[in-house]
């Protein structure tokens, strides 16, 4: 490993949007699906997805919800409608920190998400602080695939070693990074567990709780 970073990739979901919205659109196509799920049973699943960290929640949700021979791809493109961040679901965290790495790191999207994220994110004004675009429907590729890691890698042009991901995923986010040989940190909110295990904590090379904490956590990524 070097002892320098110069590129860090976030996600999306969770570390800068409320993981709500996506919540809500995936429970709102299973039930077109099947008016008869529950919230509770549907919030049950996604927990269990969550403490697991482990595989893909549309998946488990839809063949748990709506049996094994469910169409996730029908799922995700009945999610797909109503999965729209309104800019009160921009954390409120997250602009501060932006403005507090930019500068010091070229910073990149890379994430699971629609086409119209551009578009939110402008909507915002945080597309400024974004240099790098890695977004799964544009590409045609979604992580966990090496492939989107390796895209982004090569987009910024620099070693493994001199980028970071940040997410709130250890299977989507954490470990694949780590796998392309990149550091990863991994934010404890959104689609992470309340109570991660000590074995799931000691996965990341860092772990933070909110975005203010991640300038002082790259900072001593540098150095390790």
């Amino acid at each position: 490993m070097t002892d320098h970073l110069d590129v860090v990739f976030l996600d999306v979901g969770g570390p800068l949007y409320a993981d709500d919205t996506y919540y809500r659109s995936l429970l709102a196509a299973i039930r077109e699906v099947d008016p008869s799920v529950t919230g509770e049973a549907y919030a049950e699943v996604y927990d269990a997805c969550r403490r697991a960290q482990d595989g893909s929640f549309r998946t488990r949700l839809t063949r748990t919800l709506l049996g094994p021979e469910a169409s996730v791809e029908e799922v995700a493109a009945r999610a797909e409608r109503h999965w729209l961040y309104p800019p009160e679901a921009l954390v409120p965290d997250v602009v501060p920190a932006l403005e507090a790495l930019a500068g010091r790191y070229r910073l990149g999207v890379l994430a699971n998400q629609t086409g119209r994220i551009r578009e939110v994110m402008r909507r915002d004004g945080i597309d400024r602080f974004f240099e790098l675009w890695n977004v799964s429907a544009e590409l045609g590729v979604e992580k966990p695939d090496p492939r989107i890691f390796r895209r982004a890698l090569d987009d910024a042009g620099v070693p493994p070693g001199r980028a970071a991901m940040v997410g709130d995923r250890l299977d989507n986010d954490v470990r694949p990074a780590k796998a392309a040989g990149m550091r990863g940190v991994w934010l404890l909110r959104g689609e992470a567990p309340d109570d991660p295990t000590p074995e799931q904590l000691d996965e990341p090379d860092a772990v933070i709780r909110s975005l203010g904490e991640l300038p002082d956590a790259l900072e001593r990524l540098r150095h390790r």
